[in-house]
């Protein structure tokens, strides 16, 4: 079964899981399995004044539309793309008072797109609407009574004029988006900025090794006149060789944690137990929760303390980012690495979450040189663990290369970014906005290495000159965010 540029899958009953996608050619990594314009997307609450509600780009200065004063938008182009799925809301708003929360939102973006199209196979989708899970049924009563809460409020948001929906209809559409909304990040992809529904994505199931991976794309701005100026839309990838029949899967959740933790947060999100080949054999729990190797090993009891003193200060670090107090989290990230090392080994993901954390901070700080010796190591024990073509790694490694380069490291700096590159070119293709960032820095950091090589003296003199005559360029400030992940769903 295929449908509009969807001719590389088909739809089928996998084993145990239900539905998921099949290759219906052979990919190779890094090679698009197709790409899915959103069936329905909105900005989040919070971010309504600084994202466009087109193409989802951060931007500074943004046009708001005159008549519900809710929605903004880059430019006219993005404006007039939205109007179709914005003219029912925009009036809607303008009758309600208030614009409701993002998940009215979506559910009424869903259902206008029914009412224009009905609930059949949308253009270019394998499945309807109809068909996608909802799990309901598993529900909770905490999530029947928010499901009721959403119902009620969508009710009261829901124009008289409209096609009216029965209750069981609207249920299941805030079941789908429960459970296979999928999150929307910025150009740079670092931080979640919306959720949307992509029919086609919902069908690909879970692996915690997968040999697929998504990314979101926001269009390219500087295509003004072409269709491509506003199209957003998500990119299924390749990871590894994928042959003519194999399944196609991503994976919901973060590798890096135990195969016993990622199983629990699956079933409690997304209502399924995994049984993928890495949670089955436990395979990397070993590395994840590496001791000190050597003659004086440490006992079971002081490797029991030392996680249990890792667990309270990741706690004590949130709450101190929280509050901005990155001084205190670098203090309390020094005095858990002094109690770490003698216990745990280079692979274990509590050690590996401080360091993390750590080089982030003091690069944020402008601490360079101790930040790019957290950060190789991060770097060092990520890459033991991680998929080759894991895009969290990709981004791991460019965070290090990036350290490195400000602490004038720029031998390890350039070789970090090349690295970073290879990763990215396959997760994120060569014309996101991401990938186009690093081939700058990689071209950049060349030409200085070869600098540093005719010349190590004159290369540190220039440097120190061009430091200041220009403030070195200031690190994000620290999220307290993890990474997006692939699937949208309310802890």
């Amino acid at each position: 079964m295929t449908k509009g540029g969807m001719e590389s899958v088909e739809v089928f009953t996998a084993e145990g899981k239900g539905r998921g996608l099949k290759a219906l050619k052979e990919f190779l990594p890094g090679d698009v399995i197709f790409a899915e314009p959103a069936y329905a997307a909105v900005v989040f609450d919070s971010l309504t004044h600084v994202i466009c509600h087109t193409c989802f780009k951060r931007q500074e200065r943004l046009h708001r539309c005159g008549q519900c004063k809710f929605a903004h938008y880059c430019d006219r182009t993005c404006q007039r793309a939205a109007w179709l799925s914005h003219k029912n809301e925009c009036s809607a708003i303008k009758r309600h008072g208030k614009a409701p929360t993002e998940n009215i939102r979506l559910a009424a973006r869903i259902l206008w797109r029914v009412e224009r199209e009905g609930s059949g196979l949308a253009e270019g989708c394998l499945v309807s609407v109809e068909e996608l899970q909802n799990h309901v049924d598993s529900f909770g009563e905490e999530e029947k009574k928010e499901l009721r809460a959403d119902v009620e409020s969508f009710l009261e948001f829901w124009p008289p004029h409209c096609q009216q929906f029965g209750m069981q209809f609207i249920s299941h559409i805030f079941g789908v988006i429960s459970c296979n909304g999928f999150t929307l990040s910025d150009q740079r992809g670092l931080q979640a900025v919306g959720v949307g529904i992509f029919p086609n994505l919902c069908q690909a199931n879970h692996d915690c090794w997968p040999n697929c991976t998504v990314v979101f794309n926001n269009g390219n701005h500087e295509a003004v006149r072409s269709m491509f100026h506003t199209q957003m839309r998500i990119e299924l990838r390749a990871l590894s060789k994928i042959s003519v029949g194999d399944e196609l899967t991503v994976s919901y959740v973060d590798f890096l944690n135990l195969s016993e933790e990622r199983r629990k947060q699956l079933k409690k999100q997304y209502y399924f137990d995994c049984t993928c080949e890495h949670c089955k054999k436990q395979l990397k729990d070993d590395l994840m929760l590496a001791v000190k190797a050597g003659e004086s090993k440490p006992s079971a009891d002081t490797v029991k303390e030392v996680i249990q003193l890792s667990k309270d200060t990741l706690e004590k670090i949130n709450k101190a980012r929280m509050e901005g107090h990155y001084h205190e989290v670098v203090k309390l990230c020094r005095e858990c690495l002094k109690k770490q090392e003698p216990v745990l080994g280079d692979t274990n993901i509590y050690l590996l979450r401080i360091l993390s954390i750590a080089s982030e901070v003091l690069s944020y700080l402008q601490m360079f040189e101790e930040a790019a010796d957290y950060a190789k190591r991060m770097v060092d024990g990520y890459l033991k663990i991680y998929h080759p073509n894991n895009a969290q790694l990709g981004m791991a490694v460019m965070r290090a290369g990036v350290t490195h380069w400000h602490a004038g490291l720029i031998e390890a700096g350039h070789g970090l970014i090349c690295k970073a590159y290879a990763i990215l070119l396959i997760t994120h293709g060569p014309s996101h906005p991401i990938t186009k960032d690093l081939e700058v820095m990689r071209v950049q950091t060349e030409m200085e290495l070869r600098m540093f090589q005719q010349n190590e003296f004159m290369y540190y003199k220039m440097r120190e000159a061009a430091l200041k005559n220009q403030k070195i360029q200031v690190m994000p400030e620290p999220s307290n965010e993890n990474a997006p992940s692939l699937f949208h769903k309310k802890e």
